[in-house]
């Protein structure tokens, strides 16, 4: 380290691109800080991935029991929830992986400092960090190298901010005091999705509204089709090709207006207590440079840190961003193994690339949606000359156990190797199974491979093996 540098990396965030950039760089040799302002941990782990799960794991055993413990032959009478116990219980379990993160700071001999970062150029043009606590400038340090890994947030509707109480985003939704008996859901991508399963299941009358043309607009045309009829079918209300015109207090909570997106006159009003705003992140600048991004030739794409994907070097020298920050997928998966990527690079070494067409996407409603690679859509566009294996989960044995006969496994294959293109899965607990795939095309597998692997019976895994089969022709169970 340079007598002239406080630590060799400095990252500002912590969360998964963080904290995991942090760690991999501690075990790498270098001595490391972590500026972060709020919980470690950042959005994911606090008010994103881990607690929804939990909430979605509560509304899964609520509508089992409520709704399917009759055909289980289990009587149940009177089945009620407590509000305030739903919602503490995720808190509990973010609270409690939040002191593991610490644990392994202090492990790693890593060095959390509390408070918010301004990246501002120094006297030789290169950044230095002052961190702030309560409006007030605490220290200045510098670095070798500074990776920023702030996130996203929010994105709000044009002109329709956040009051945080009425309209509000998915950190609210997360811990709303008082259930609301209608919600108006606007953005049908794994955010949206994942609340209107939640809120449904609990009883809540939900609407989806939806710009584009179906829900999960990103997935397989089928996926999209067979999760619109599921949802249909547990009483959530979807408006795709639909766009929200106004927003306005009423009464009654909240009031939109809505309209199908090629007819603004055809207006419907949707009246509800909330409205949660699930249309997309952009990323977390707010007060991050100082007095702007240009003093430091910093360069902009949209709303992120434009940076190369491959050493994740933003314009300026010695100035790295991973993870939301720097755009889509806006996935946690994603943003940690950037961050390990960007810290070993640092480091001299020569870490494997990130396919970017083999990240796995997964939805947590009910039924799980799981994907990766390429779809029919997307080989056709391409001209690439492809097979469709596909297993319906009603002729697994294993799900017929369970009771969750909903879905199916589809695999697609290059026409002349036989090489995985890509997967598209929805039903039970898909989203533990895709990772296979992923590493099918990790290896650039076959599917003649995945057919000569053998796979455990009674399992969920066996659709994936039937689809495989199926994309030669070779289909036992079906």
């Amino acid at each position: 380290m340079s007598e002239f540098h406080d630590f060799d990396l400095v990252v500002v965030g912590g969360g998964p691109a963080g904290y995991v950039g942090a760690i991999r760089a501690a075990q790498l040799g270098m001595s490391v800080a972590c500026v972060e302002h709020d919980k470690l941990g950042g959005i994911c782990l606090n008010w994103g991935c881990i607690p929804t799960k939990s909430l979605l794991a509560g509304a899964d055993l609520y509508r089992r029991i409520k709704h399917d413990a009759g055909g289980w032959g289990i009587s149940v009478d009177k089945v009620n929830h407590n509000w305030e116990k739903v919602i503490s219980r995720s808190r509990g379990t973010a609270g409690s992986l939040n002191k593991g993160i610490h644990a392994l700071f202090k492990k790693n001999k890593i060095r959390h400092i509390e408070g918010r970062a301004k990246i501002k150029a120094g006297n030789s043009g290169s950044p230095v960090i002052e961190i702030w606590n309560d409006d007030k400038k605490h220290r200045t340090i510098q670095a070798a190298h500074t990776l920023i890994a702030t996130g996203g947030v929010p994105r709000a509707l044009p002109n329709v901010g956040f009051d945080r109480e009425q309209i509000i985003s998915y950190k609210e939704a997360m811990v709303l005091p008082e259930q609301p008996k209608n919600l108006v859901i606007v953005g049908a991508g794994a955010i949206g999705m994942e609340f209107a399963y939640f809120y449904n299941a609990f009883g809540t009358r939900v609407t989806i509204v939806e710009m584009l043309d179906r829900l999960l607009p990103a997935e397989d045309h089928e996926v999209s089709d067979l999760i619109g009829r599921s949802f249909r079918k547990q009483g959530i209300k979807a408006l795709v090709g639909h766009k929200i015109l106004s927003i306005e207090r009423a009464n009654c909570g909240i009031r939109a207006v809505a309209a199908p997106v090629d007819n603004e006159s055809k207006t419907q009003t949707l009246e509800a207590d909330r409205i949660l705003i699930a249309a997309g992140v952009k990323g977390n600048l707010e007060g991050l440079f100082e007095p702007d991004h240009s003093v430091l030739g910093v360069e902009l794409d949209r709303d992120h840190l434009k940076v190369d994907r491959t050493n994740y070097q933003t314009t300026c020298q010695g100035l790295y961003a991973v993870g939301d920050v720097i755009g889509p997928p806006w996935l946690a998966h994603v943003a940690s193994e950037e961050a390990v990527v960007c810290v070993e690079r640092m480091a001299g070494h020569h870490p494997t690339p990130i396919d970017y067409e083999s990240i796995p996407g997964c939805t947590y409603c009910h039924p799980q949606v799981a994907s990766i690679g390429l779809t029919e859509q997307a080989c056709q566009q391409r001209n690439i000359d492809f097979q469709v294996g596909k297993f319906p989960f009603q002729a697994s044995g294993k799900a017929l156990a369970l009771g969750e006969t909903d879905g199916f496994a589809k695999i697609l294959t290059d026409k002349k190797f036989g090489q995985v293109l890509g997967a598209h899965l929805i039903g039970d607990n898909v989203t533990e199974l895709i990772s296979e795939i992923g590493l099918a095309r990790r290896l650039e597998a076959t599917a003649q491979e995945i057919i000569a692997t053998i796979h455990p019976h009674p399992t969920l895994s066996e659709a994936i093996h039937e689809a495989t089969l199926g994309t030669q022709g070779r289909m036992i169970h079906l």
